[in-house]
């Protein structure tokens, strides 16, 4: 799948004139493959603006499946799907929005055990689910498959965004971060806290300029991924400050407590 069919020259013609991303950027986007763990909040309009941008291939993985409560912001579903899972959802949703786009559908939950093979292949993996022992999980195994790990979370109004590359040298990996002290299940949801919709839209789309920054490392200005460093977003203010994540040389994911 490439962009230089005039169709799609016409739908990505606003990416091709932006120097920062231009017609190789775009090439790039299109030959990418992208593991997007979490379909729901952030995971909404992260798939809307992968898939606007022509990532050419997505994995979609989630257990869940759609519930009333989360069409305030999870706005890839409409009352048709509640009772779906979210995965095959979103990936009718895909489908629907760009046929030359390549989606699979995974619903189930990312664990330990089937990680590796949920994102082998992968060029990055975007992770916006909502408890730290699957965020661990997937940070892990991105470090063993030596793949680039985007970090989206929210907890009310406050968003955090990074990228890591724990598997290169002297980088960080997201369990330098948060440490080990956080690999229960036992966290607190939106549910519990109370989320606004435009929120996690803010988040996700942070997010999905994060990972395009991952994609195109090397190929175009905009790829610029800033490993480690984490975006925090203020929604209140609003405000955005930035601090810098140090790799932990006895980190369990990806230093020497391996």
């Amino acid at each position: 799948m490439t962009p230089d069919r005039p169709e799609r020259l016409n739908r990505f013609a606003r990416h091709i004139v932006l120097p920062e991303v231009g017609a190789m950027g775009q090439a790039k986007l299109a030959s990418s493959h992208v593991v997007l763990v979490g379909m729901g909040g952030i995971g909404s309009p992260v798939l809307q603006y992968l898939a606007g941008a022509g990532v050419g291939r997505l994995t979609l993985v989630d257990d869940d499946v759609v519930e009333a409560s989360n069409l305030q912001r999870q706005t890839i579903y409409t009352e048709a799907d509640i009772g779906k899972p979210k995965a095959e959802a979103a990936a009718a949703w895909v489908a629907a929005f760009d046929l030359a786009l390549v989606v699979t559908a995974h619903a189930t939950r990312i664990t330990r055990e089937n990680a590796a093979e949920l994102i082998a292949g992968a060029d990055v993996v975007l992770d916006g689910c909502d408890n730290f022992a699957t965020r661990l999980a997937v940070s892990d195994a991105c470090v063993k498959a030596g793949v680039p790990l985007t970090s989206a979370a929210l907890g009310r109004f406050q968003g955090q965004i990074a990228n890591f590359a724990g598997h290169r040298p002297d980088h960080a990996c997201y369990r330098c971060f948060v440490g080990d002290a956080f690999d229960s299940e036992d966290c607190d949801s939106c549910a519990d806290l109370g989320v606004l919709g435009a929120m996690v839209g803010m988040v996700g789309a942070f997010g999905a300029m994060a990972a395009m920054r991952v994609l195109l490392e090397g190929v175009s200005a905009l790829g610029d991924p800033q490993w480690g460093q984490l975006h925090l977003l203020d929604g209140l203010k609003p405000a955005l400050r930035t601090m810098r994540i140090a790799r932990d040389p006895e980190c369990r994911g990806c230093g020497a407590g391996l």
